[in-house]
């Protein structure tokens, strides 16, 4: 499960380029079938089944509500999902007259936001006028409702986007899924059985890719690969994607090849090329690329290693004789396909006109990621800058950066639009290069193509009023990027290569250009003290007073075993936690910090006083009164951005 509003773009991009070297490539997106045919009449009525069957002990006020409210719900529900899909417009009248929707636990977060009685509350964020948007958002509410049904009848684990997310997220041991994959399948896991069949009945596939972005999307891949095994074993079946990229770096669990028989690490064309021609026979096994699978267990003279190929899981050397199932690693070392040669993504086979434009969030930039349908396309591979403490550059993902030419992206775009007919643009980029984007809106303007994107970039220097507004000629609409502690001292430590000042003036020169900016922050940074977290949240008031950013997000941080911090905690003053032993997932790592900090109060402030910013409230206010603890005066001088944007003129 990832996003319903647009297609996850790892499908697209692979099916992009095994069709330009020639292979018969297709793609479904099971996540948005699901869940289309969960609120489908028939789903509606195997969900009612199933709150009817509940004892009385176990049921809810959702599914009470549910049960009560059924007719209603019924009729409103497909009526709902075209709305939302864009087919039928006109319905936002009547969902916005709060009359035509039943109304579940959700919309109890309303009442948050009623002033003097009578007031509309959604007046704030919506207006007089905004007719779709308000209800856009009603009407995500109610599937938000439905969802909660869903979770107190069927499934507690379930979730839109992170289904299930604690089986896999970090989780050492293979047991929780092996344990959940083993239960009798229930309503939803029925439904994805049946929608895994429809589309292998539809496509008649020999091998089957299974993109897992996210640990929320792990659960259901691999009930479809069971559910292909149990009809069609000898369909391949192989697992991919950015939780495999990070996360089963050092996999050494045979259970999971039960339901796969490939896992591929990193950008996957090379190793799906290399895996395509040992099926075919035209490679042998120890040729294939960046390649997990299960030797059977026969009993073989394994002799020396040979490069990467060993097996792993034990002491890494050499095992004379093999019993039972082992996991083998093969890396036969051949370049990666060039970024400028790896195809233009295509969506054809999706079903486009079916996402759901959803608005759950009320802040404008996360808004972006769930509300309208986005061609996602990445600027450059990897990542430029590639040295933050926090980050896994230690990964492909981020370490091998590779550029494609301007006239190479901007024929790409050409393509995306004609195929999709929509010209809105998502550059996915770790953080978007400035020298890249400067020639890629050079080459939209210059062709005359107009179409409106979005992206995430560092805060730096290069971006000067001049090229933001270069950028916002050529169709930027917002910007993100990563302010973190806001804090000089860490900033440094953490070797983001900017300052708060620095910042300051960029965030300004892009609004000033007319683009949304979003703030990513952080807080519990190795070090960071009560002090450094109170002066960041001033730092941050004076950026939405002084008209720098439109938006934020504070984010713990956390630790991984990838990152800089993680690889060598003693230079940021933290001692890590041992890892529990196991031989699945590796992530997250837990750290002991010296420095006496409650950044769970602190957090709560932060999240607290950047809330009502956004809102335009208490932007004046001493900083101190968002926390709930006792926190000093700010050190920030009071004029520190003012002043910091007077260079600029």
């Amino acid at each position: 499960m990832t996003q319903l509003n647009t297609p996850y773009p790892s499908t697209a991009y692979l099916t992009g380029f095994l069709r330009s070297r020639d292979v018969d490539a297709h793609q479904v997106d099971l996540a948005l079938a699901l869940v289309l045919e969960l609120f489908s009449p028939t789903g509606l009525a195997q969900l009612r089944e199933a709150v009817q069957a509940l004892p009385e002990a176990q049921r809810t006020p959702q599914t009470a509500w549910f049960d009560a409210e059924f007719g209603p719900i019924a009729a409103a529900a497909p009526r709902v999902l075209a709305f939302l899909q864009g087919s039928d417009p006109t319905l936002a009248h009547r969902i916005n007259t709060r009359a035509f929707l039943p109304e579940g636990a959700r919309f109890a977060s309303l009442d948050h936001y009623i002033g003097e009685e009578g007031e509309d509350p959604l007046a704030w964020a919506f207006g007089a006028l905004g007719l779709q948007d308000r209800a856009r958002h009603l009407a995500t509410l109610f599937l938000n409702d439905l969802a909660d049904v869903l979770r107190d009848a069927v499934d507690p684990r379930f979730e839109f986007v992170r289904y299930a997310e604690k089986l896999a997220a970090a989780q050492p041991h293979f047991d929780p899924l092996a344990e959940a994959l083993a239960e009798p399948p229930h309503l939803i896991d029925r439904a994805l059985q049946r929608l895994t069949l429809q589309a292998l009945e539809q496509h008649n596939p020999d091998v089957v890719l299974l993109s897992v972005p996210f640990p929320g999307s792990v659960f259901a891949a691999l009930r479809i690969a069971q559910a292909i095994k149990a009809v069609r074993p000898g369909v391949v079946t192989v697992l991919g994607g950015g939780y495999v990229n990070t996360e089963l770096r050092e996999l050494a669990e045979p259970r999971l090849f039960d339901f796969v028989d490939y896992v591929t690490l990193d950008s996957g064309e090379r190793p799906l090329l290399a895996l395509l021609e040992h099926l075919a026979g035209k490679r042998s096994k120890a040729r294939l690329v960046r390649t997990f699978w299960r030797d059977g267990g026969e009993e073989i003279d394994a002799g020396p290693p040979q490069g990467d190929f060993a097996p792993l899981g034990g002491t890494g050397e050499a095992q004379p004789r093999t019993r039972g199932p082992t996991v083998r690693y093969t890396n036969f070392v051949e370049p990666d396909i060039p970024f400028d040669e790896v195809g233009t993504p295509t969506w054809d086979g999706l079903p486009l006109d079916r996402y759901l434009s959803l608005l759950d969030m009320l802040n404008p930039m996360n808004r972006l990621w769930s509300d309208g349908r986005w061609n996602k396309l990445t600027v450059a591979h990897g990542c430029y800058w590639k040295k933050c403490s926090f980050c896994d550059v230690s990964l492909d993902y981020i370490s091998r950066y590779e550029a494609a030419s301007a006239a190479t992206l901007v024929d790409r775009i050409e393509a995306i639009v004609k195929e999709t007919g929509q010209t809105g643009f998502h550059f996915v980029d770790e953080a978007a290069p400035p020298k890249a984007l400067k020639a890629l809106a050079e080459e939209l303007l210059k062709r005359g193509v107009a179409i409106s994107w979005w992206g995430n970039i560092r805060f730096e220097k290069t971006f000067t009023p001049e090229l933001c507004q270069l950028l916002a000629d050529s169709g930027c609409i917002a910007i993100s990027g990563g302010l973190e502690v806001a804090s000089d001292r860490l900033l440094k430590l953490m070797k983001k290569g900017v300052s708060v000042e620095q910042v300051a003036r960029v965030t300004r020169a892009f609004a000033d250009a007319g683009v949304l900016v979003h703030a990513y922050l952080m807080y519990g940074f190795p070090t960071q003290t009560t002090q450094d977290t109170v002066d960041a949240l001033e730092y941050v008031r004076q950026l939405f007073e002084n008209g720098c950013i439109h938006s934020g997000f504070f984010h713990r941080f956390a630790c991984t075993v990838h990152s800089p911090v993680g690889l060598n905690p003693a230079e940021y003053g933290v001692t890590l936690q041992p890892l529990p032993p196991g031989r699945f997932a590796k992530n997250d790592v837990a750290f002991v910090d010296p420095t006496p900090t409650d950044h769970d109060g602190l957090g709560q402030g932060l999240k607290k006083g950047l809330y009502n910013f956004m809102h335009g409230i208490g932007v004046d206010s001493d900083i101190r009164s968002w926390f709930p603890v006792r926190v000093p005066r700010t050190t920030v001088p009071r004029h520190f951005v003012e002043r910091a944007l007077a260079t600029m003129r």
